[in-house]
C-alpha cells in the first residue's frame, strides 16, 4: 500500500366500446365492422378497402366475418369492460391484425363490443395507404373535432402534402409537383425551412438522387406506412392506436426488468424475439465476475496499480519490487500470461496509464520520485524517460485524447503537458497534483489537488475553474467514458459519484473502508452500470452504479486492496492488485454441475440490497 501525506385523460365511450353491442344491434358504420375497419374482400393476409382493391399490410382494414345473433345477445349478460380491459382488448386486436388474422380481430371487436379504431380514422388510413391524397385531406375535416389539439391539423397536412409532393417528383410529374409546392404547402406558412429543402429536391435528375437527397424510401408501401406512424402521433389513441403499441409496452417492460436486475452485464438485444416474455428477466451471480479465476503470483512485494489496456487484451501491474509486468488476455479462454517485464523503476510504480490506441504505456512512481517511464509496449523498448527537476513528484499522469501529448504531475506543485520524447510544451504552477484526468474534448485537464477539490485546466486560453468540493482529501478519482461522472476515492469517507456536469454529489457508496491509503475504484461492466473499489479491510466491493449499498464482496486478498480493473472489452473480467504481492483475475463461476456449484465455496458474498 502507499501511505500518502495527504491529511391523456378519460375518452367518451363512444371512441372505445360501443354500447349498441350491448344490447345486440350491429355497431357497423358506412360499411364498417364493429371494429371500426372497413371490410375485406381477401383472405384475411392482404387487406383491402371497401371496394375491394389491394393495399399493403399497415392499412389497418380487416376481413369481415359475422357473429350469431346469440353471441351478440350473450353480451347483455356479460359486465360492463372497464377502461383497462378495453384497452388491453385494442393493444390484442391491433397486434393480431399486424399479424394478418383480420378474421380473428372482427370476432374480437364484436365479441367484446369493442371498436379498434375510429370509423374516421379508418377512411383516413386507408386513402394515405391508396395515395388518394385530396381525399385523406377531407378526412382531416372529420378527425379536427375528434382530436385534443386542433392545431395539430395543419402539421398532418403538411405531412401529408410533402408525401404527394415527393410521389409526384419521383413519378417525374415535375409540374404537379411543382403546384403542390407553391399553390398548397407554401400557403400553410408552416416549416418554410423544411419548404425551401423540398423545392432544392426539384432539381433531382433521377429517382434515385431523389430518395437519396430526401432520405427517404420512395412511393410504395413502406414511405406511407412511415408517414401514417407520424400522423398517428397527432391523433388520440381512442381514435388511432399509436404503431405497434403492444409491442412498444412489451420491449419497455424488458428494459424495465433489465435496468433493476442487479446483476445485469451483457448487452440486451432489443429485439423482443431474443428474450422470453413468459418470464422475468434475472441475471444469476454466478455469472457475474465475482469468482478468483487466477492469482497472478510473478511480482514479489507490493503490487500498488493495475490497469487493463483500452482494447482489453493486456493487464499491465505496477508493483513495489520495481517492475511492470504487461499480461497477455487470452480472447477465448480469458486467462492471463505474462507478456513481457519492464524494470528500472527503482521507487516503484504506483500509477499506470495506457496511450489511447495501447501503444505506449507511462509509469509513475511513489510521493518522493521524480521520474517517469514511457514505455512501447510493442516492443518493449523504453522511449522517454522524463525528469524535469530531482525536486519534482511525478505520481500521476494522464494522455490527451490525441495519443501524442500527456499531462502529469505531483503533490510538490508541478503540472506540466508534454510530448512523446517529453519535451515540456506547457506548465502550471502551484498545483500540487493528486491524480489527473484528460476530458474528451482535449481541452480540459482535471486535477485533484491538496485543498480536497478537483478543478479544470485549460491549457489553450489558461483558464481554471473549481468543478468537485469535497470536505476530505481525495486520494484518487477516475471519469466514466462519456466524461460525464467522476469517481472519488475520498479519504476516510470511502468512494463517491459526482456529476461533472451539474457539479453535484450524485452517491456515496456504503461498505468500503478507506482511510488515507491510495485506493483506485473504477467503472466496469456493459455500459459501465457497475462500480468497483478495493479496500483497506482485503476485500474488493463491487456495487450496482444507482444503488449505495454493495451487491458483492470479494474476499480472498490478505491485505489491502489497491486498485481495481474491469476489462472494457470483457464486461465478466476484472482484476485486482493487492499489497500482499498478489494480483486477482475475477470472473463468471467455473461450469459445475449444478448441486457442486450450489455447494461452492464461493468467495462472494452477495448482499441484498
Amino acid at each position: 500500500m502507499q501511505a500518502n501525506g495527504a491529511g391523456q385523460g378519460q375518452e367518451s365511450s363512444e371512441l372505445s366500446c360501443l354500447n349498441s353491442a350491448q344490447n345486440g344491434e350491429s355497431s357497423s358504420v358506412g360499411g364498417t365492422h364493429s371494429n371500426g375497419l372497413l371490410s375485406s374482400t381477401d383472405n384475411g393476409n392482404n387487406v383491402g378497402t371497401s371496394n375491394g382493391s389491394s393495399v399493403g399490410p399497415c392499412t389497418g382494414t380487416s376481413a369481415a366475418s359475422t357473429a350469431s345473433s346469440s353471441e351478440v345477445g350473450s353480451l347483455k349478460k356479460k359486465k360492463r369492460l372497464t377502461q383497462a380491459e378495453e384497452d388491453v382488448i385494442r393493444l390484442i386486436g391491433q397486434h393480431l391484425h399486424g399479424l394478418g388474422l383480420n378474421q380473428t380481430v372482427d370476432l374480437l371487436m364484436q365479441e367484446s363490443g369493442c371498436r379498434l379504431e375510429h370509423p374516421s380514422a379508418t377512411k383516413f388510413r386507408n386513402h394515405v395507404m391508396e395515395g388518394e391524397w385530396d381525399k385523406a385531406e377531407n378526412d382531416l375535416n372529420e378527425l379536427r373535432a375528434l382530436m385534443h389539439s386542433p392545431n395539430a391539423i395543419v402539421r398532418m397536412k403538411f405531412l401529408l402534402l410533402q408525401q404527394k409532393y415527393l410521389e409526384y417528383l419521383e413519378d417525374g410529374k415535375v409540374l404537379e409537383a411543382l403546384q403542390v409546392l407553391r399553390g398548397e404547402l407554401t400557403p400553410l406558412k408552416y416549416n418554410t425551412d423544411r419548404i425551401h429543402v423540398l423545392s432544392g429536391y426539384l432539381m433531382c435528375s433521377h429517382a434515385e438522387d431523389l430518395r437519396a437527397k430526401a432520405e427517404w424510401e420512395g412511393k410504395g408501401t413502406a414511405s406511407r406506412c412511415r408517414l401514417l406512424d407520424k400522423l398517428q402521433t397527432y391523433l388520440p389513441p381512442s381514435v388511432m392506436l399509436p404503431p405497434r403499441r403492444l409491442h412498444t409496452l412489451l420491449r419497455q417492460a424488458v428494459e424495465l426488468q433489465r435496468d433493476r436486475c442487479l446483476y445485469h452485464n451483457t448487452k440486451l438485444d432489443n429485439n423482443l424475439d431474443s428474450v422470453s416474455l413468459l418470464l422475468d428477466h434475472v441475471c444469476s451471480r454466478k455469472q457475474f465476475p465475482c469468482y478468483t479465476q487466477q492469482i497472478l503470483t510473478e511480482h514479489c512485494n507490493e503490487v500498488w496499480f493495475c490497469k487493463f489496456s483500452n482494447d482489453g487484451t493486456k493487464l499491465a501491474t505496477g508493483s513495489k519490487d520495481t517492475t511492470v509486468i504487461i499480461w497477455q488476455v487470452d480472447p477465448e479462454t480469458h486467462q492471463l500470461k505474462l507478456l513481457r517485464t519492464l524494470e528500472g523503476h527503482a521507487y516503484g510504480v504506483s500509477y499506470l496509464a495506457w496511450s489511447p490506441d495501447d501503444t505506449y504505456l507511462i509509469a509513475c512512481g511513489p510521493d518522493d520520485c521524480s521520474e517517469l517511464w514511457l514505455w512501447n509496449v510493442q516492443t518493449g523498448e523504453l522511449r522517454t524517460k522524463m525528469s524535469q527537476s530531482h525536486e519534482d513528484s511525478l505520481t500521476s499522469v494522464a494522455w490527451n485524447p490525441d495519443g501524442k501529448r500527456f499531462v502529469t504531475g505531483g503533490q510538490r506543485g508541478q503540472f506540466y503537458q508534454c510530448d512523446l520524447d517529453g519535451n515540456l510544451l506547457d506548465s502550471w504552477e502551484g498545483v500540487r497534483v493528486q491524480c489527473l484526468w484528460c476530458l474528451n474534448d482535449g481541452r480540459i485537464v482535471l486535477a485533484s489537488d491538496t485543498h480536497q477539490r478537483i478543478r479544470g485546466y485549460n491549457f489553450e486560453d489558461l483558464t481554471d475553474r473549481n468543478i468537485v468540493q469535497e470536505d476530505h482529501p481525495i486520494m484518487s478519482f477516475t471519469v466514466s467514458k462519456n466524461g460525464r461522472l467522476a469517481l472519488l476515492n475520498v479519504a476516510t469517507q470511502g468512494v463517491h459519484l459526482w456529476d461533472l456536469q451539474d457539479r453535484v454529489l450524485v452517491r456515496k457508496y456504503q461498505g468500503v473502508t478507506q482511510g488515507f491509503y491510495t485506493i483506485h475504484s473504477c467503472f466496469g461492466g456493459h455500459n459501465e452500470d457497475f462500480i468497483a473499489s478495493g479496500s483497506e479491510d482485503h476485500k474488493v466491493y463491487i456495487w450496482h452504479r444507482r444503488g449505495e449499498l454493495p451487491i458483492a464482496e470479494l474476499t480472498g486478498h490478505t491485505r489491502t486492496v489497491n486498485c481495481v480493473s474491469w476489462n472494457p472489452a470483457i464486461p465478466s473480467l476484472m482484476a485486482s492488485a493487492s499489497d500482499d504481492g498478489t494480483v486477482r483475475i475475477w470472473g463468471p463461476a467455473p461450469f459445475l454441475e449444478s448441486q457442486e456449484a450450489d455447494g461452492l465455496n464461493e468467495n462472494c458474498s452477495h448482499m441484498d440490497s
